[in-house]
């Protein structure tokens, strides 16, 4: 098992484990989740089905009261109306803010039941137990919690730190490989920002099942990465941005095929290969780069050739961008593989990347 440890600006701290098996040990984690008199688990139908009993029945042997929240799967439950749900169930549970949540899943219920921790009774504490490779290697760690409004993704939202993150990488087993797929979208995108040792290792892996036998490994070193900006700028005022790199685009795309034709990795994917072919137009990155990241997409089954949009719908969900400032979009290029920088475009600039 790895241990790491994130120190916020307000000198809040927590523990990140990384391990294969930790799901069966909860039992053991007395420091966590001992001290409530009750914990709320928020999953769900994909992921409760699986684990949900288990880790449910584990939490429980520590003498805590423990409820369960079963939501939709999907983007869709990633909304004010799901929120509104299920504060009104904290209540009837008599959840106080002596109390926790935990989050059981993917992305999608980490941003919601931290986004319901950070708000309800002006907020709880709440532990993020990660099982989608998305969320392992990223959403899980630095407080980024909120849901989506019909103009776009994550408009709504707050930095609320978790108590603890606990990653098990053998959750994966049980995912389709789409998802697998999917979380490479963010894992190729640590490599791109911080680490091109971390790149070429990925470009080495000949089949899956070596993948996944050094998956910890990985997922170590993308919750590093992300721990160090996280510790440097945890408000997202500068260096964090960086880990944005292909999301702005990304965020688009998904917006506008209303989450049902790309998956967040997908979207990300052919974020970060368009937003380089202009930096390389720029003579900012060099054809090299460019020729490298879409070899490791095309390996990892990830697009990155920009769809067909109406630029009259895409404008409107580009210019809700929460990162604008003014008319000035911060974006992440990459330099080199492993070198990011933040550059300042123009919105008529940044739209011409999608055409």
């Amino acid at each position: 098992m790895k241990e790491l440890t994130c120190t916020t600006e307000n000198k809040h701290q927590y523990k990140i484990m990384i391990g294969n098996g930790l799901k069966e040990h909860l039992f053991e984690m007395d420091e966590i989740f001992g001290g409530y008199r009750s914990i709320v688990i928020i999953s769900d139908k994909n992921v409760a089905k699986l684990y949900l009993s288990n880790v449910k029945k584990q939490i429980k042997s520590l003498g805590v009261s423990v409820y369960t929240i079963v939501i939709p799967a999907g983007e869709e439950s990633k909304s004010l109306a799901q929120v509104e749900d299920i504060y009104y169930q904290l209540m009837d549970m008599g959840i106080t803010r002596s109390d926790a949540i935990v989050a059981l899943g993917g992305g999608v219920v980490g941003d919601l039941a931290g986004f319901c921790a950070a708000t309800f009774m002006r907020g709880i504490d709440f532990v993020q137990i990660p099982t989608s490779l998305l969320a392992q290697v990223d959403s899980s760690v630095g407080g980024k919690v909120g849901v989506d409004l019909g103009f776009g993704k994550n408009l709504v939202g707050a930095f609320h730190q978790p108590k603890a993150v606990i990653i098990d990488p053998q959750f994966l087993d049980t995912l389709e490989d789409h998802y697998l797929t999917d979380g490479m979208g963010e894992v190729i995108k640590y490599g791109c920002i911080s680490s091109a040792k971390l790149f070429v290792r990925l470009m080495g892996f000949e089949y899956q099942e070596d993948l996944l036998e050094d998956m910890e490994e990985i997922i170590a070193k993308c919750v590093q990465i992300k721990r160090n900006v996280v510790e440097s700028d945890e408000k997202e005022k500068g260096l964090r941005r960086v880990l944005n790199f292909g999301h702005t685009i990304g965020h688009v795309i998904e917006s506008y095929f209303e989450f049902k034709e790309y998956s967040h990795g997908e979207a990300v994917a052919i974020g970060m290969y368009q937003i380089t072919k202009m930096s390389v137009r720029e003579g900012i990155t060099t054809p090299e780069t460019l020729g490298n990241l879409q070899l490791i997409l095309e390996t990892y089954g990830l697009p990155y050739e920009m769809p067909e949009m109406d630029m009259n719908r895409v404008k409107e969900i580009l210019y809700s961008d929460k990162k604008f400032e003014n008319d000035v979009l911060n974006m992440c290029i990459i330099t080199k593989i492993g070198k990011a920088e933040i550059v300042k475009i123009h919105k008529d600039q940044a739209i011409q990347l999608f055409q």
